[in-house]
This record gives C-alpha cells, sequence and structure tokens, in this order.
C-alpha cells in the first residue's frame, strides 16, 4: 500500500514546526511536527481553536514554515473542503490539505464538520492529536477524556470519582463513514505514526488519523515522560493501533504487558484518587475492546 518506509534515518532533516511557545513535553506539538516533515514544504495546513493554534500563532510570530490558517473551532473540516476547491481552482499541482484539530476540536465540537467532509470524499488529510482534554482552556474534560480522569469539570471527590464516561470510539466512528483511510497512532511509535501520515498522503479521498499525543500538563507526569507513557498506553492495550482501508479494519501491534495497567494509571495525577477497584474496571472494559477486535477478525 505505501513505498519506502520512514525511518530515523531517513525522514526529512527540514523543520515546518518550530518556535512554538507548547509546553516541555507536548505530544501534540511533537505529532504536528513530524506530520509536516513527512508532507513537506507544499502542505496547506487548517488548525481551529486548540493548543496547537494557540501556541503557533503568536503574532508578531509564526512557528510555520508553510501556509497555515486557524479556523473557527466548529469549522475544521468545512475550512478544509474550502483550502481543496480553491486549490483546484488554481490548479495547484502536488500539495497536501491538512487538517489538525485536538480531541474537543474533533470529537466534540468539530464532529459534524469532520463528517460532513468525510462524506464528501475531499483528498485531504486530518490528523486528530489527542491529549484527553481541552488543555488549551484549563483541561476540561472532552469526549476522548478516559474513565476516571479528573478534570477540571469532572472532579474527583467522596461521591464522584473524576470523568464516569469512557472514551468515544473516535476510531470505528469514522471508519463507520466507509472512510478511505483511517488510522490510530501513537507519539510513543512514531516511526508507526510518521508511515501512516505517509500512507494517507498516498491514498484518494479522505485520510484520518488519531494520535494519543500526552500532555505532561493535563496528565499529571514528569516532561520527561512523553514518550514513555505514550507507548506503555500502547504496551498495556489501553490503546491499540489499527487501520483501516478497503473496508476493512486491520490490526499493527498487539498489547506486550497486559499486568501493566495499575503501574500506567497510578504514574499519572489525573488518576491519582483511583481505587484498585476502579482500576479493574478499567481492565474489564480493555478486555472488552479486545474481545470487539477478536470478533472484528482483526
Amino acid at each position: 500500500m505505501m513505498s519506502d518506509r520512514i525511518n530515523a534515518r531517513n525522514i526529512s532533516d527540514n523543520e515546518f514546526f518550530y518556535g512554538h511557545k507548547a509546553c516541555a513535553g507536548c505530544g501534540g506539538s511533537l505529532a504536528v511536527r513530524i506530520a509536516l516533515k513527512v508532507l513537506g514544504e507544499n502542505t496547506i495546513l487548517v488548525e481551529p481553536a486548540g493548543c496547537m493554534s494557540a501556541v503557533s500563532f503568536n503574532y508578531p510570530q509564526m512557528s510555520f514554515a508553510n501556509n497555515a490558517i486557524i479556523s473557527a473551532f466548529a469549522g475544521t473540516g468545512a475550512v478544509m473542503s474550502g483550502l481543496k476547491a480553491g486549490a483546484e481552482a488554481m490548479g495547484l499541482k502536488d500539495y497536501h490539505v491538512l487538517g489538525i484539530a485536538g480531541d474537543g476540536g474533533t470529537a466534540d465540537i468539530g464532529i459534524q464538520a469532520l463528517s460532513g467532509l468525510i462524506d464528501r470524499n475531499d483528498d485531504v488529510i486530518y490528523i486528530c492529536y489527542d491529549n484527553e482534554a481541552y488543555m488549551n482552556t484549563g483541561i476540561q474534560k472532552s469526549g476522548l477524556t478516559p474513565f476516571g480522569a479528573t478534570t477540571t469539570t469532572t472532579p474527583a471527590g467522596s461521591r464522584v470519582k473524576g470523568n464516569v464516561r469512557t472514551k468515544k470510539n473516535l476510531f470505528e466512528i469514522v471508519a463507520a463513514h466507509g472512510i478511505p483511510y483511517a488510522a490510530t497512532a501513537s507519539v510513543g511509535y512514531i516511526e508507526d505514526f510518521a508511515n501512516k501520515v505517509k500512507r494517507a498522503s498516498e491514498v484518494k479521498g479522505t485520510s484520518f488519523i488519531h494520535v494519543l499525543a500526552p500532555c505532561p500538563t493535563g496528565w499529571g507526569v514528569d516532561t520527561s515522560e512523553t514518550i514513555d507513557i505514550a507507548r506503555e498506553i500502547v504496551d498495556t492495550g489501553l490503546w491499540y493501533l489499527a487501520e483501516y482501508y478497503d473496508n476493512e479494519l486491520h490490526l499493527n501491534m498487539k498489547p506486550k504487558a497486559l499486568d501493566g495497567v495499575k503501574h500506567y494509571i497510578r504514574r499519572q495525577n489525573r488518576f491519582k484518587h483511583l481505587s484498585d477497584e476502579d482500576i479493574e474496571k478499567i481492565i474489564r472494559e480493555r478486555d472488552k475492546t479486545w474481545e470487539r477486535i477478536a470478533l472484528l477478525g482483526i
């Protein structure tokens, strides 16, 4: 499905996202940097309100070497379609239209525009960097905040222990549209993410990548732990790496440390209030996910 694979030795030395104001250890900024290194300078970028637009559009500085625009919070998918139509009208060749939005701007506020974009099947790439809350505005719950996490809108107390809902299954929601290409990724597995961006660029029609991108500030971990914890969530089976194409789901990796969930949870301050019983509930939900994956034959 793809030509030569990208790795640390052959990825571009050019930088298209630099000088930004993101927090130390920001997983989202890493996802943006890698995606643009893969796609190159002939990329027209759309970002809605959120962490990445807040840290990169700071007058008189701009952190992109390529063309970029901020869209309305709800309108990423619609603006991408408009840019694609405009580029075609201008006769542009050899370019990419890329949308990068956070979990709230994708799974909640922007999901209608995303659904419409997929329905139109415009030849563009949409990346959701998922730090599991509205981090830019003070760590509020989003539709992709995991069960048990404490946020400013789902505080932990004597009656309720953080967020009572589980994450929306955004990847499978997108795949249910019959999209040409969709994938999950993690900044803990950078090579896998980079190659999925490349695959998305080679697909005709709409492509979507949901990349897990830890936020040390919101998760309550040290800034040095971003990559490690982004790997651990995959290795424990709490996040799976997969692709959807040709109307089929394809699993990329099986978990390595099924017994490591408690360690993953306990190292994050956002989960410090959870009991062993709460963690067992998280494990049971994880197991249900993998049972469903097995039934799908992937």
